[in-house]
C-alpha cells in the first residue's frame, strides 16, 4: 500500500535541501539558484521513488529497477551540469565546474531523500554547505602561504606562460 504522507515527506525534504543549496549558490552570484536546485533534488527523489515503486525503504521493490533509476538520474544530471560549464577562450579559464558539481551533488541528496534516508541526506547537506563556506577561503590562504601569490597574480602568470 502506498503511503502518500511518506512520499510527500520525502519530496518536501528533497525540495528543501535542494533549495538550501540553491540559496547558497544564488547568494554567491552563481547561475543556479533555489528553484533550479530544488527541482533537481525533488526530481531525483521522485525518480528514485518510482524506481522503488513508491515502496517504503524496507518494502519489497526491485533493487535492479532502483539501480537503473539512479543511473538514469546521474546520467541526465551530467548533461544539465555540462550546460553550465563554460570555457572563456580569451582567458583560458573554465567557469561553472563548482556549479555543475553542486547540481550533481544536489541530485545525489535528492536520490537519498527519495530512498527515505533522511539522516544521510542531512549529513550530505551539511558537508556541502561546510565546503562552500570554507573551501574558497582555504584555497586562497594556501595559495598565498605556499605559493606567495594571490589568485590574480597566479592567473596572470598562467596567461603569460600560455602565450
Amino acid at each position: 500500500m502506498i503511503d502518500y504522507w511518506d512520499i510527500a515527506g520525502r519530496l518536501v525534504i528533497a525540495l528543501l535541501f535542494g533549495c538550501i543549496i540553491g540559496i547558497e549558490r544564488n547568494l554567491h552570484g552563481k547561475p543556479t539558484g533555489m528553484n533550479t536546485l530544488g527541482l533537481v533534488a525533488m526530481g531525483a527523489a521522485l525518480v528514485t521513488m518510482a524506481g522503488m515503486e513508491f515502496a517504503p525503504l524496507d518494502g519489497a521493490y526491485s533493487h535492479d529497477a532502483l539501480s537503473r533509476a539512479i543511473q538514469g538520474v546521474v546520467t541526465g544530471i551530467g548533461f544539465l551540469g555540462a550546460g553550465v560549464i563554460v570555457l572563456n577562450n580569451q582567458s583560458s579559464k573554465v567557469k561553472g565546474l563548482t556549479t555543475a558539481a553542486s547540481i550533481w551533488m544536489t541530485a545525489g541528496i535528492g536520490i537519498v531523500c527519495g530512498m527515505g534516508a533522511w539522516r544521510i541526506a542531512g549529513i550530505g547537506l551539511v558537508l556541502v554547505l561546510l565546503l562552500f563556506l570554507v573551501g574558497h577561503p582555504l584555497e586562497r590562504m594556501l595559495h598565498r602561504r605556499w605559493l606567495g601569490k594571490s589568485e590574480k597574480e597566479r592567473d596572470e602568470i598562467n596567461l603569460r606562460d600560455e602565450s
